[in-house]
């Protein structure tokens, strides 16, 4: 014999939704963090970057001195991307 009826999962699909909210709110504060810990983590760099622009053209490599300039740029835009971002969250 069969038993058939239908079953009320309301209370579960609550729960489920409470704990895909719960998960939404984790992710948006790890996401907020991960931002300002990448814009510091790139800005430490800069200092480095500073440093071996200028020991590579006392190495007469100023090909290499301006590459890692423009990598700086970049950065710099990256960080203003970052921060962009952080904004609209």
């Amino acid at each position: 014999m069969s038993h058939q009826h239908e079953h009320n999962h309301h209370g579960h699909i609550q729960g489920e939704v409470a704990s895909c909210e719960e998960g939404m709110v984790k992710n948006e504060k790890t996401l907020g963090v991960l931002l300002v810990h990448w814009i510091k983590h790139n800005r430490s760099h800069g200092k480095d970057f500073e440093e071996w622009i200028k020991r590579a053209r006392e190495m007469d490599k100023e090909e290499t001195a301006k590459f890692i300039e423009k990598a700086v740029e970049y950065m710099e835009k990256v960080n203003e991307m970052l921060m962009e971002a952080k904004k609209n969250m």
